[in-house]
């Protein structure tokens, strides 16, 4: 366990590196979005996290902007589930990794990585970074609490 904890700090040091100076575009930006297209969450559909509990492609003629970010949906009706109570259904921190945001820093996501937990959505930056966040969740969701949205101005 000790040498698991140690292999994640390295890990979480070596993209804190790696990774955050990268990311000075996305720091101006409240959600994380694909490049210039403004698309949040990879295209996926927010909606479908919790209706299907599972990541489903969004149809870019079913779309939606919420904070900037633009968000495309598999159905109407989930588009307009999401406008009717979008905090409801976007990603917490943006769509940014919740680890990421638990340590300080902006990490992209895997949607693969994605996580229900008391009715909110979360992603983080790969499955090796989920088990990190699973480690302590309130603990890390707390700490990212915390760290957000001052992260962004760093």
């Amino acid at each position: 366990m000790k040498n698991i904890k140690l292999a994640l700090s390295s890990l979480v040091a070596t993209l804190l590196l790696a990774v955050q100076p990268n990311l000075a575009a996305a720091e101006k930006s409240m959600t994380n979005v694909s490049g210039a297209t403004g698309i949040a969450i990879n295209g996926y559909d927010p909606v479908a996290f919790f209706t299907e509990s599972k990541p489903v492609h969004g149809d870019p003629g079913i779309q939606a902007k919420h904070e900037g970010a633009t968000y495309l949906f598999s159905s109407e009706a989930n588009k307009k589930s999401f406008e009717k109570s979008p905090s409801k259904y976007a990603p917490q921190f943006g769509g940014y990794c919740a680890y990421g945001i638990a340590v300080g820093a902006l990490f992209p996501i895997e949607v693969e990585t994605w996580q229900v937990i008391d009715g909110k959505l979360y992603f983080n930056l790969n499955p090796q970074i989920v088990e990190a966040f699973k480690a302590d969740t309130k603990g890390n969701i707390a700490k990212a609490e915390k760290n957000w949205p001052g992260i962004l101005k760093k």
